[in-house]
């Protein structure tokens, strides 16, 4: 029996499955439609399409925190802290989304807590943890018995300049264990040991506010399994399923993070190390930008409207997806998504009951999809989408070929805004960058993002449905460790102090993980005296030295100018200062090797009709077919497993020596 690793993604509409085989690197790979309702049914499905195997280890890239937080399903949480701060949640930051020309219609979202139910406690540090008034305890018992009278079962706790000093904060969670035992807490200095009480608070809150759900639904997969296995984090690493139910907002955008690391590994290996990736699902799209085969890493993220002060891959995503419905405005204009029709009820050619007309119908009614998914396993009713087209062309007063073209432009410039939102916005050139497209329905639109954006080329991996899944077979076992040490006057001892201090969580964190030598990678975050927010930049190995400093304030005058177009490298008048220290502790894994495609496969051309600027009689290609060196020139339609890859006319796609469809403008 073949020994295995398997990777499983579950999206909004289906799970993907990839198994490796360890020791011929054979990858097989499959699909099932996802179980909004109990994930672990769609994860479980999916494992036992692939039949017997010898199962080494699983990977899983879930979407349980994310959902919660996107569906704003918080109930049963509160928030305790430093007595006089109990307004904290209120006062947030002075930022109004789409700038200060929305300031005068913007009204503030209701709180992750409302004000009624944070409690206050007495003690007081200062900025370097010293105590200035000691802890109450007294008050700490009361709050915590308030707690529990109100029925509240998950607790977030921050205390002012508990980064600093996390003894309070210790003290009030052994109170919380005490007086309030069913209770679920977070300690700030558990989850984000770093400055700025608001980011702080919050990332803390919306810990607690996921730990029971991922932790139920990760018990109950570990119970169905049978054997341990892996949950992939936002970081771009992964962590075993008995560690991350301690820190579930790890979790929180774990699929897409897979799938830019996928798609990355697959462009590098193609000879594109420098990309964007976009992973268009049934629910929504993920966009990345990949610089020298690494994708970009931030602190600034956000999921929903709550901020989380964690390292993540830095990932925008819009409700751009297969399912995403198609709706006329109260000004009777077209409007595609971010609402979803999912995986249930699903599109109208779905068949279980839909009532709107999404993406995915609009293009079966083009006959730019087959008239089934998944080879067959999910047969579509055509009929049900053109009548849904038909209906909806009427109340526009347009020719049903316009309307279902007119979705597909709506959703291909919803997914444009995304890229420039990572590129053009952040002084990137979108037309440096091929685009490296996977998922379900993310190849159904690369020659439209081609002409809006100027791309260079769109690359299709094989499998692209499955590359998420894949992604997660790619990933070391990565936590992350941070430290607030604000100074323009940096001691080097107490620099590395703090850096052995952290080394040593991620050491023995990774002894639990199995790793005996890990690799620690530093960083810090600097900036010029005076401004709010920081840049980080990489911190060498080694000794701590002057040499060791400038190094580091070299590479953060370089990054400051690369960013922000100036630097103040040699002007004495803008001290640098350093806000936080931080360590990377990785636990290497090899990694799948991608393997060239040595002949086509079978599959033979046939013809049905297509719309792209008239209907007419159109080839279709199977992609298992094609060899390298393969083209096909447009109109044309290539099919596979998991995905479409419609070619408008004017455009050539060309299979390279791994497999990938290349598309350009002729």
């Amino acid at each position: 029996m073949r020994s295995v690793r398997i990777g499983v993604d579950t999206g909004g509409t289906f799970t993907d499955v990839v198994a490796v085989d360890e020791q011929t690197g054979e990858i097989v790979t499959t699909k099932t439609p996802s179980t909004p309702a109990n994930p672990a049914d769609g994860f479980v499905a999916g494992i036992g399409k692939l039949g017997e195997l010898d199962v080494a280890s699983i990977v899983h890239g879930t979407t349980v925190a994310t959902n919660q937080l996107l569906e704003d399903r918080i109930g049963n949480l509160g928030f305790i802290t430093t007595e006089g701060f109990e307004f904290i949640l209120e006062i947030a930051r002075q930022s109004v989304p789409d700038g200060y020309g929305n300031s005068y219609f913007w009204v503030k979202p209701p709180r992750i807590v409302p004000v009624h139910l944070v409690r206050t406690v007495g003690g007081r540090l200062d900025h370097l943890g010293n105590e200035v008034r000691p802890f109450s305890e007294e008050q700490a018992v009361e709050a915590a018995r308030w707690l529990r009278s109100k029925g509240i079962t998950a607790v977030g706790v921050c205390f002012l300049h508990s980064y600093a000093n996390p003894e309070h904060e210790r003290r009030m969670r052994e109170i919380l264990w005490r007086e309030h035992p069913e209770a679920v807490i977070s300690l700030s200095s558990d989850v984000l040991r770093e400055y700025r009480e608001y980011e702080r608070s919050i990332t803390t809150l919306v810990d607690a506010a996921v730990k029971p759900a991922v932790r139920g639904y990760i018990a109950g997969l570990s119970n169905r399994l049978g054997m341990p296995f892996s949950v992939m984090k936002s970081n771009g690493g992964v962590l075993s399923a008995r560690e991350v139910v301690n820190q579930p907002i790890t979790t929180v955008l774990s699929g897409p993070a897979a799938g830019a690391l996928g798609a990355a590994l697959i462009a590098s290996t193609a000879g594109h190390p420098s990309v964007i990736t976009l992973d268009g699902g049934g629910t929504s799209t993920d966009v990345a930008v990949v610089i020298d085969g690494e994708p970009s890493l931030t602190t600034e993220g956000t999921v929903g409207r709550y901020p989380c002060k964690i390292p993540m891959i830095d990932i925008v995503t819009v409700g751009a997806g297969g399912g995403s419905v198609a709706w006329i405005s109260p000004e009777g204009t077209l409007k595609v998504g971010p609402r979803s029709a999912g995986a249930d009820p699903g599109p109208l050619c779905y068949g279980k009951g839909g009532s709107e007309v999404t993406v995915t119908d609009a293009h079966v009614f083009l006959g730019r999809i087959p008239p089934h998914l998944l080879g067959g396993e999910i047969p579509l009713d055509a009929d049900a989408a053109r009548q849904g087209v038909e209906a909806l062309a009427d109340k526009l007063g347009l020719s049903p070929e316009r309307t279902a073209t007119g979705i597909l432009e709506i959703s291909a410039f919803n997914q444009s805004n995304a890229i420039r939102q990572l590129t053009v916005k952040r002084g990137l050139d979108v037309r440096d960058f091929p685009l490296v497209t996977f998922g379900g329905s993310g190849p159904l639109l690369a020659c439209r993002l081609i002409d809006i954006l100027g791309l260079p080329a769109v690359v299709v991996p094989r499998d692209p449905g499955n590359v998420s899944a894949f992604g997660l077979l790619t990933v070391d076992v990565k936590n992350d460790y941070v430290r607030t040490y604000v100074t323009r006057d940096l001691a080097l001892k107490t620099a590395a102090q703090i850096f052995q201090e952290l080394e040593g969580q991620a050491a023995e964190a990774l002894d639990r993980e199995g790793f005996d030598d890990p690799v620690h990678v530093r960083s810090a975050d600097l900036r010029y005296y005076g401004q709010a927010f920081e840049v980080r930049v990489a911190a060498p190995a080694g000794p701590l030295d002057d040499d060791w400093k400038r190094t580091v304030i070299d590479a953060f005058h370089d990054a400051h100018e690369k960013l922000y177009g100036y630097a103040y490298r040699d002007d004495p008048r803008h001290g640098v200062e350093w806000v936080n220290l931080r360590v990377s502790g990785i636990g290497p894994i090899t990694r799948p090797a991608i393997r060239r495609l040595d002949k086509p496969g079978e599959g033979a051309t046939s013809v049905r009709p297509v719309h792209f600027e008239e209907t007419r009689d159109t080839p279709i290609h199977q992609r298992a077919a094609l060899g390298p060196g393969a083209t096909v020139q447009g109109p044309a339609v290539i099919e596979e497993y998991g995905s479409t890859i419609p070619v408008h006319p004017g455009f050539t796609a060309k299979v390279d020596e791994y497999g990938n469809v290349e598309i350009r403008r002729d």
